[in-house]
């Protein structure tokens, strides 16, 4: 990815009453996860930035862990990496803008070498990305020759091309199994690891790398918010250690913790990952009482409305792979995405 992030100064739109009235309907449903006095600094970003989409012929992916404004504000497709990836195939646009982190955008550019491929800001890095290279998977082979390599897709584009096979939290079990293999190198996300080794018969040999937000959540941290909150229900993410998923109710890709939320309508409910996704969440189900944990995602916080509104205005920064990585590198995910088929 081409890492220049000269940002020329944003125009800020003006908060006028035709942006109110245009925004309105957006806010009535934000109004309970965004304070009124917040909405008229975001309401002219998200007036202006689906006025240049129209006119651009641009589609915004937003990730689950971007905030309200974004989320419900200016997103054409949301949901997880799996969901994004699916839908990155799909749309019908010149122009496509990841409001997620680096290893997202370079995963769209890889489905889609032909558009134009942009993300806000390339500081939207990922701990767990940066936890590996293509080097360290080749060794990995060395050491075990013959054995498959299954990468979670929260990697770089130079791993990926070292890879068989991508996979998602929602379908990790599902592509491991799919080789029909006794063996399998898994990497990045140890903790990921070591859950799916509980959900298959498959031996997993695993990276040890970590995503930030999710490792510092403890199991004691779960304890304390069931003595806070006699009947609370805890669901959690597979990247979170293995004390924090054997105190959850239910564990689960971010698009199966949401599923479980329409499906169970807990009276109330903590989620046990990035907390801007209790956000985006409550939106849709109004009667459930969240319980917010605050581990926020760095990387997925420096993407903004402003600069947003930045990257469509000026077609910034746009996504760039080698040809010679993009083309392994699209093989292991285009392999993850048939075999959800």
């Amino acid at each position: 990815m081409n890492r220049s992030n000269s940002t020329p100064e944003v125009v800020e739109p003006l908060y006028t009453p035709e942006v109110e009235r245009s925004t309105a309907p957006v806010y009535e449903r934000l109004k309970d996860v965004i304070p009124e006095v917040e909405w008229a600094v975001h309401a002219p970003y998200i007036a202006e930035i689906n006025r240049l989409k129209k006119e651009l012929n641009a589609v915004l992916l937003v990730h689950n862990y971007q905030t309200p404004e974004i989320y419900h504000g200016v997103a054409d497709f949301v949901g997880d990496s799996l969901a994004l990836a699916r839908k990155a195939t799909e749309v019908d646009a010149d122009i496509i803008v990841q409001c997620g982190v680096h290893f997202m955008a370079e995963t769209t550019k890889l489905l889609n070498p032909d558009k134009t491929v942009l993300i806000p800001d390339l500081g939207a890095g990922c701990s767990l990305a940066a936890s590996i290279t293509g080097a360290d998977v080749r060794r990995m082979r060395e050491q075990h020759p013959g054995v498959p390599v299954v990468s979670y897709v929260n990697t770089t584009a130079e791993v990926k091309a070292e890879t068989d096979v991508c996979c998602t939290s929602a379908n990790a079990v599902q592509v491991v199994e799919s080789l029909g293999v006794d063996k399998v190198i898994f990497t990045p996300d140890g903790y990921l690891a070591q859950y799916v080794a509980t959900q298959t018969d498959v031996e997993i040999i695993y990276w040890e790398g970590a995503c930030e937000v999710h490792e510092r959540f403890t199991g004691q941290e779960l304890r304390d918010y069931r003595q806070s909150y006699p009947g609370i229900r805890v669901i959690a993410h597979p990247e979170c250690p293995p004390d924090v998923l054997n105190e959850a109710d239910f564990v689960g890709s971010t698009s199966g913790m949401i599923n479980y939320v329409g499906q169970e309508r807990p009276k109330q409910i903590v989620m046990i990952t990035e907390c801007s996704m209790s956000d985006n969440v409550a939106v849709e189900y109004p009667e459930v009482d969240f319980i917010r944990p605050c581990n926020l995602c760095p990387h997925m916080k420096t993407i903004s409305l402003p600069k947003i509104l930045n990257s469509l205005r000026y077609t910034q920064h746009k996504v760039e792979i080698d040809p010679a990585v993009a083309a392994r590198a699209r093989r292991s995910v285009e392999r993850m995405l048939e075999i959800g088929r």
